[in-house]
């Protein structure tokens, strides 16, 4: 059986930075009242009249990701697309890539697990891998989060955390199994889903329904989140699945070389790193320059901490995500 291991990197932001001031000309809010619970200064977000969408900026992220491994977009043998913000409800981003790349007809996938998207994209793309079904693995999550944010007073308690973004990594074969993916860990409790959750449009909410009802009250088609109940929970998650990764490698917290969390809170971030005693340059964040984008953050964050020469050959990197549904995971990574 095979490992795999991440060779190529690549990530995509909007041009477009929307700055907490700028939201409070937009809702009843301030850049202290933002960065105090989240720790966000600014986001992007696509600028209408631009051709971003999930898909776009993903296939942009992959373009990067596929070239900086030195492969072509013909040596892919199989693509996951992590998006809780398809461009369509239906087909999912996947094979949209796989136009947009000019790609053989490989097969792809969407997966749906929001903030945990990525983290279980990879574990998905590693079984693949390790089973020998496929050789190259094109992963990517992306999220264009802000056309359907409620920009108003109202909704200001999640609108001013959620950003668009899109980043992607090539998975290929490994023979050393000390090298690459060591294992990951995924979880899920369903009984919390309508904590953090858009409830339409759904079958059950669907699109005559929509065009009847015409009711400005009716926010089921903004994303809901119980705040503090979901940080609560977070905080939780996110160490059992840390330290579920460790054991399972025989590896204490000391030998954690970069922690990569899920950008959904710098407080959460916070929290997590005085909990492993990590200092600041084990643990990357930029949710500070582009809020939380989802299923992007885990990737657009490892991109950026490889790019600044901050994961080297030889690090044990550890990639943890919490989110809706309630999900959770981790993946335990020597580079």
């Amino acid at each position: 059986m095979y490992n795999s291991r991440i060779v190529g990197l690549g990530k995509y932001l909007p041009d477009n930075v929307v700055t907490n001031d700028d939201l409070s000309k937009m809702m009843d809010t301030n850049d202290e009242w933002i960065q105090e619970r989240t720790g966000i200064k600014e986001r992007r977000w696509i600028k209408e009249g631009t051709e971003d969408t999930s898909a776009v900026m993903g296939a942009k992220a992959a373009r990067i990701a596929i070239e900086r491994a030195g492969l072509t977009k013909d040596d892919i043998d199989f693509i996951v697309f992590a998006t809780l913000s398809p461009d369509y409800y239906f087909p999912g981003c996947g094979v949209q890539i796989q136009d947009m790349l000019e790609m053989p007809t490989v097969g792809a996938l969407d997966i749906r697990n929001q903030c945990t998207g990525f983290v279980y994209a990879v574990a998905v793309a590693d079984q693949f891998i390790k089973t020998g079904m496929y050789k190259n693995v094109l992963v990517i999550g992306a999220e264009y989060h802000s056309g359907g944010l409620e920009k108003s007073t109202r909704g200001r308690n999640v609108s001013v955390i959620f950003g668009d973004g899109a980043g992607a990594a090539v998975m290929t074969r490994e023979e050393d199994n000390s090298k690459g993916v060591l294992s990951s860990h995924l979880h899920s409790e369903g009984k919390y889903a309508e904590e953090l959750i858009v409830a339409g449009p759904s079958i059950k909410h669907w699109v005559p329904e929509i065009l009847e009802a015409n009711d400005p009250d009716d926010t089921s088609y903004y994303p809901y989140m119980n705040g503090t109940f979901v940080f609560k929970h977070a905080v939780v998650r996110f160490s059992e699945a840390i330290v579920e990764g460790l054991k399972t490698n025989n590896l204490q917290k000391e030998d954690i070389d970069m922690l990569i969390p899920h950008q959904a809170n710098l407080r959460i971030s916070q929290f997590i790193q005085r909990k492993f005693g990590l200092r600041d340059d084990q643990v990357y964040n930029n949710i500070q320059k582009y809020g939380n984008t989802t299923a992007a953050s885990v990737i657009i964050a490892l991109t950026e901490a490889w790019e600044e020469g901050k994961i080297k050959e030889g690090d044990n990197v550890v990639l943890a995500a919490f989110g809706s549904g309630f999900t959770w995971g981790s993946v335990i990574i020597n580079w």
